[in-house]
């Protein structure tokens, strides 16, 4: 789990960079900062990331300079989305498009090795919620792309084991179960139900 001090750096280098990023053809785009102590390097910035990372920070219970310092965060995001409202839904589009192909494969790899790939479904599935994030920002999903999806979600369901939470129970309240199903389950490690 990430800590609160990774995703306010991570979303504030974001912020310093955001606007270069949704006029470029990038849907990666590299960033110049370093992770705190003991935590995962970065990834690179993507809009999937930030609205991650932002949704993160939004389901904690934060300190006043914390809360501060993410209000201030939120409003320059919603300044610069508002500005460049074009390029923001554009790059939502096709981030929405690089997740999709990399959750399909995901999908296809554990149900081609469900014992090799099960135990990484709880940090895979962070994908999924980015396709959430994402949609909601992109004004226009492709139909080819919505109904991927469905398929997607239509097997995942016949595979998920129903379990609480799987991510740390501090964010829970911010990925309720009625729209974040999927962080309600694990995926077993054999062979349960029918390949994609």
């Amino acid at each position: 789990m990430t800590s609160i001090a990774y995703d306010l750096r991570y979303l504030g280098a974001g912020l310093e960079v955001l606007e270069e990023y949704l006029l470029s053809k990038e849907i990666y785009f590299p960033m110049q900062v370093t992770s705190p102590d003991g935590e995962t390097p970065y990834p690179q910035l993507t809009l999937g990331n930030i609205l991650l990372a932002k949704a993160r920070l939004e389901s904690r219970s934060l300190e006043l300079k914390e809360e501060n310092d993410l209000t201030r965060m939120i409003l320059e995001l919603e300044r610069i989305r508002a500005h460049w409202r074009v390029a923001w839904e554009t790059k939502a589009q096709r981030s929405f498009s690089a997740r999709l192909r990399s959750w399909g494969d995901f999908m296809a790899e554990y149900d081609a090795q469900p014992g090799n790939h099960f135990d990484r479904y709880a940090y895979e599935v962070r994908l999924r919620v980015i396709l959430d994030l994402l949609s909601a920002q992109a004004g226009t999903i492709p139909e080819a792309e919505r109904g991927l999806l469905d398929v997607l979600d239509y097997h995942l369901k016949a595979k998920l084991i129903p379990a609480g939470f799987i991510w740390h129970a501090e964010i829970e309240k911010g990925f309720p179960p009625e729209e974040y199903w999927y962080l309600y389950g694990t995926l077993s490690k054999g062979r349960d139900s029918k390949g994609l």
